[in-house]
């Protein structure tokens, strides 16, 4: 049985999620605030199967557990909102939510919703996280403006793509060595997106929404050109196939 914490504050609506999930076979806690629910988080994120969180929270928001959360745990997170723009969406898809839905909603699409967000996520566990980029794992890195994971650098101040050789960063190295990327711009968005969530399994709606900055409707040949681009980039400099296709599902960055 699947285990859901409830993060919302008011307690209407907060009971109402947990009766129906409770029929629906899942197994649910509460909380009601935002410090509440970053310090139980802290201690205990692993004992969950998925979190549904709310934005607007008393004492700490919802955005900052957010973040909080994804410094040291890839439990799915589906965000609720009053708010429906789609700069909202983005920004919490952006901050490492694996869904968003928007007030009022329907109880029975809720339930949906966690449905697809635990079937895209339960093939990863705690340890894999922590062992495939978790913080101060050395595959995913920040230094000094960079984002690396692999043989991958990504200056994301000078918006370049380097990949490296002999573990030494190309910037060192002979320019005749360096092996720069030479990539568009949705290419480098969709790249930066999955750098800096090296364990996350996106949607194509996840990444398109935060790319392109507009609601997924129906699916097309934009994305898959884009990423079909960005994967013959990647493989001409480096034999490791860097993004991984699950099917059915999305896209998430290769472990090995």
């Amino acid at each position: 049985m699947s285990k859901i914490l409830i993060i919302e504050d008011d307690k209407e609506i907060n009971n109402l999620i947990k009766v129906y999930l409770e029929e629906n076979s899942y197994e649910t806690e509460s909380v009601f605030d935002g410090i509440k629910a970053a310090k139980l988080l802290k201690e205990r994120a692993e004992e969950f199967d998925l979190a549904i969180l709310d934005i607007m929270l008393p004492f700490k928001s919802g955005d900052n557990v957010l973040s909080e959360l994804r410094t040291y745990s890839d439990l799915p997170v589906i965000a609720l909102s009053a708010k429906d723009s789609v700069h909202s969406k983005i920004e919490m898809i952006r901050l490492g939510a694996d869904d968003y839905m928007t007030k009022p909603f329907d109880l029975d699409e809720l339930v949906v919703r966690i449905e697809a967000v635990l079937r895209r996520t339960k093939s990863m566990t705690s340890d894999e996280f922590k062992s495939a980029g978790g913080k101060d794992v050395p595959d995913k890195k920040q230094i000094a403006g960079n984002l690396t994971y692999k043989n991958l650098i990504m200056d994301t101040m000078s918006k370049r793509v380097y990949i490296k050789r002999d573990d030494e960063y190309l910037e060192n190295q002979e320019e005749s060595t360096k092996s720069e990327l030479e990539l568009t711009a949705k290419e480098f968005e969709i790249l930066e997106l999955f750098l800096n969530n090296p364990t996350k399994l996106f949607s194509k709606a996840n990444i398109y929404e935060s790319v392109w900055n507009e609601e997924y409707l129906v699916e097309d040949t934009t994305l898959k050109v884009h990423m079909s681009n960005l994967r013959s980039k990647l493989k001409k400099y480096d034999d490791f196939d860097y993004i991984e296709t699950v099917w059915g599902m999305g896209y998430r960055l290769r472990k090995s």
